[in-house]
């Protein structure tokens, strides 16, 4: 098994510029995260939880320092090839869950696979109903999303995020707008893809579904100040 984490943060500073101020978002962070981890990251309102995660995500670069996803350095990386990675490799699951209304169910979960010209559609038909069926949600895929609970919703955004087999599923606030039944359910669903082996890398204020995680890292002011893990792997 390779030692070398799929994750690898070395350095990473992120400056906000507006004015003449300068907001340091993430300050000298260095991070490393195994192939199949479940890493929770933590903090209050401002710490930089969501800026660190967008700069793993590659929806946002660092102002400093490297970032090495899967032994590959790709905070240098053009625009072009960042984006076919994070289409790739990396699944994204949002607080808002971010669907598209006019799309059906199914016709969103394929959409990260229609920018990949070399699955031709028998197979993206394939990979979406597989997508589907580990998220209990196959039997809803000609539906639009106005006809799903939030619970249901953020089912079917997981799917999208599972699609292409992702190396790392990142969560922002996977419960964030969800009532404790249905938050419950996502996170249930999370650990059982954790242990069917996804690594998962989620910022969440809840403590609750912290816990879930097998090691919790604490920001502050841009900062890690704690870095535990609470359990070893499953």
């Amino acid at each position: 098994m390779s030692t070398q984490p799929l994750i690898n943060l070395q350095g990473i500073k992120k400056i906000f510029y507006t004015d003449e101020i300068e907001t340091w978002a993430l300050d000298d962070i260095h991070l490393a995260i195994a192939r199949g981890e479940y890493v929770s990251i933590s903090g209050p309102s401002g710490c930089g939880k969501s800026t660190l995660l967008s700069v793993m995500g590659l929806l946002n670069s660092s102002t400093e320092g490297k970032y090495f996803l899967n032994g590959t350095e790709v905070s240098g990386l053009p625009h072009a090839e960042q984006a076919r990675v994070r289409n790739q490799e990396i699944g994204f699951i949002f607080q808002a869950f971010n669907l598209i209304g006019e799309m059906s169910v199914f016709e969103n979960v394929e959409l990260p696979l229609t920018y990949r010209k070399d699955i031709p559609a028998k197979q993206r038909k394939e990979m979406v109903m597989k997508a589907l069926e580990e998220v209990n949600m196959q039997q809803r895929q000609k539906h639009s999303p106005s006809q799903l609970s939030g619970g249901q919703q953020q089912r079917v955004a997981i799917a999208r995020a599972l699609v292409g087999s992702p190396k790392v599923l990142l969560a922002d606030e996977p419960t964030g707008n969800l009532d404790s039944k249905n938050a419950q359910m996502v996170m249930d669903l999370l650990a059982s893809l954790h242990k069917r082996g996804s690594t998962i890398v989620m910022v969440t204020h809840d403590p609750r579904s912290a816990e879930y995680a097998e090691r919790q890292v604490s920001l502050f002011d841009g900062k890690i100040v704690d870095d535990r893990r609470v359990r070893d792997a499953a």
